[in-house]
This record gives structure tokens, sequence and C-alpha cells, in this order.
């Protein structure tokens, strides 16, 4: 059975020929190699471990007289996150950035998972902690019983030396720093790799068959796992997140307050007829901005001190700053839970402008307020 290396890596590539090392003295040689970074890593890996002259990975095979006949290695296997435009992401610095990072592992996973006659290797021993997290959350998802997430253990003394990438055949002496930044000289041989297989509770039979043929959004993987989970609807003021289906969605304080006014809207009716298509409950923005006191009062409940407030945003509410709450809102709940689930839960317009009127499609038997 082929296998593959599937790694993330940041701005210390040495991790990925450690791993290397570790694999083909396990007697579990890899034949392919494909890596997740960003453009500062990018750059780094072909400088290092690509180098058309003297390249670490070229440096590697040779050392352990590793035949490439039937290896695929190579800068066209280097996954950069880029954004919807195509533009290489610097480094993962913002929730922007760390949500196009989950995408390229999601994306890449699914890939990989569906050749049935490979193995998997996960690498998480490289890049920032929220690439790690994101590559592991791919394997729990994508993961089959051949695939396996390692970690890589370095002796501590080489851990954080650059010019360390393997135990080589023939020891040699290495410049080393000690805690306090002072140089000293230390042999490789003294330099120990342990791969650490990492167990991993994969989800993949929970998934639904066809999100396994193609990538999907994160939200519709999850939504896809926890589907048998109640649908029921918490809006939790003091946690300040709102909790469906068993996922939480954290929100901040002015947009919880004014998505607790709705749904305390919703809760209060007295109607005897369902919800479904009833909309009743629904306000005019001119009602919803004459609320302005009940919304003020959900903001406090949130914890938040109003008396040392301005009376501009969720304290002055106008029909602009309104309508960006309600898309702020609307987006973040579309991100969590996915379009299909997220069509009962986003705040909804009805009719035609002027008359526009606002409320929550949910069933408020399914609703709970919490504050």
């Amino acid at each position: 059975m082929r296998s593959t290396l599937l790694a993330v890596s940041g701005l210390s590539p040495q991790v990925i020929t450690e791993a290397l090392y570790a694999l083909w003295h396990q007697g579990r040689p890899v034949s392919r190699l494909e890596i997740i970074t960003t453009r500062l890593g990018k750059d780094k890996i072909l400088a290092e471990l690509f180098a058309p002259v003297g390249g670490r990975l070229e440096g590697f095979l040779n050392e352990f007289g590793i035949a490439r006949e039937g290896l695929d290695f190579g800068p066209h296997l280097l996954q950069v996150i880029k954004d919807e435009a195509g533009v290489e992401r610097e480094d993962i610095l913002t929730p922007e950035d760390n949500e196009l990072l989950l995408r390229t592992c999601l994306h890449t996973a699914c890939r990989l998972t569906r050749e049935p006659d490979t193995a998997v290797f996960f690498l998480v021993a490289g890049g920032r902690k929220t690439m790690t997290s994101c590559l592991t959350l791919a394997a729990q998802l994508y993961g089959r019983a051949q695939d396996r997430l390692y970690h890589v253990l370095v002796t501590p003394e080489f851990e954080q030396c650059r010019d360390f990438w393997y135990p080589p055949k023939v020891s040699r002496p290495l410049t080393l720093r000690d805690g306090q930044g002072r140089e000293y000289i230390m042999e490789t041989k003294h330099a120990k790799v342990d791969l650490i297989s990492i167990p991993f509770i994969s989800v993949r039979d929970r998934l639904a068959p066809d999100l396994l043929s193609q990538p999907r959004p994160p939200a519709e993987l999850m939504a896809s796992v926890i589907r048998d989970q109640p649908p029921g609807v918490v809006v939790d003021l003091r946690a300040k997140k709102l909790i469906y289906r068993g996922m939480e969605l954290d929100l901040f304080p002015a947009q919880l307050a004014l998505y607790a006014f709705f749904a305390e809207r919703k809760k209060d009716c007295r109607l005897s007829r369902p919800c479904r298509g009833c909309t009743a409950c629904y306000l005019e923005l001119h009602e919803i901005l004459r609320a302005q006191e009940a919304i003020t009062h959900k903001y406090r409940q949130a914890g938040s001190p109003v008396e040392t407030m301005s009376d501009t945003g969720i304290l002055g509410l106008t029909q602009e700053n309104f309508h960006s709450y309600k898309s702020k809102i609307n987006t973040a709940i579309i991100q969590r839970y996915g379009q299909g689930l997220a069509a009962e839960l986003t705040i909804e317009g009805v009719g035609r402008r002027p008359n526009t009127r606002y409320g929550l499609r949910l069933d408020r038997s399914t609703l709970r307020l919490e504050w």
C-alpha cells in the first residue's frame, strides 16, 4: 500500500525530514509528500527543503540511498493557503486566515482519502498550533483505518537547531545554544528522533455519503456528524453564545443582545397556531428601533457595563447599524452551522421595503433562553 505524508509546515520544515527519517527507519516508506503552508513557509521550504543545489530533502535521499523511482516529492505538491482571489496568505494571523487554512486541510484530506489503496500519514509537528489543530480535525473527519496521525519528538538540545534536519549516518558536530543563549558543541550521534503515533477517533462513518465524494465547507461536515442531536436552540446571554444541535457559537455581546431580543419576542408569542410559516411576531424596523430599552436591557444581561458605554452602536440603534448587526449575526451563523441549518436560525426579513418585517423563523417550542 502506497503512503502519503500530509504535513503542515511553517518556518521550521525540519520536521518533514525528521518524520521521513523516522518513517523509513520504521519500515513505513513514504511515496508521496504534500505540504500545506503559508507564503512565508513556502519561501523557507523552497530555499532549504527543495533547494535545487544542496536541498535538505535531496541530501536525505542521497545519504540513505533511497531510490527516486516511484516517489512523488517536489515543489509541485506544495499547497499555499490562498484567499478567494488566489492571493497567498503570508501567515495565519486572523480568523479569516484560519478559515482558509481549515478549508485547505479538509479539502486535501478529502481528496487523499478517496484513494482506497493508499494510507495517509497526517503530520502535525510543524507550523503554528492552529495549523496542527486544523489538520488534526481533518484526520478525525476523514481518517480511515489505515491512516495515521503523527507527531515528531526530537532530543531537546537539537530541537531548535536550524542545522539539524535528521540524524546523519556519520556523526558530526553542531553548534547549539543553551537556555541562556550560550553556544556549545554537541555531536549528532546524541540526537534521537521519535515518531509518535497519536490515537484519534475517526467520525468518517458518521458523515453522509455525499460528503465523502467532494470537499465541503466545515459547517456542513460538522452538521452531518451531529445530525442525530436534538434540534433545540439555546440563547445563553451570560455565556455569550448560541447553542444549536450541540454546536456552540460565540457572539459579541451587542450581537447576542439583538438576537436575544428577537428570540424573546418569538418565545413570548401566545398564538395557538404553530410557528411554521407564521410571522406574527415579526417587527418593522421602526418598531425595532422603538424597542431600544428592551435591547439595552439584553445588553446589560450579557454582562456589559452599559453605564460606561456611549449611546451609539447597540445602545443607539439606527437603520444603518441595525442592518450591519443583522448581517454580521447571520454571517456568523452561516459560517458555524452551514447554509442548510442556518436557514432556521438567521434573522430574516419578509415583505417589501419600506414595510419589511424582521424576526426568527425557528419554532418557539425548540427555543430556550438563559440569562
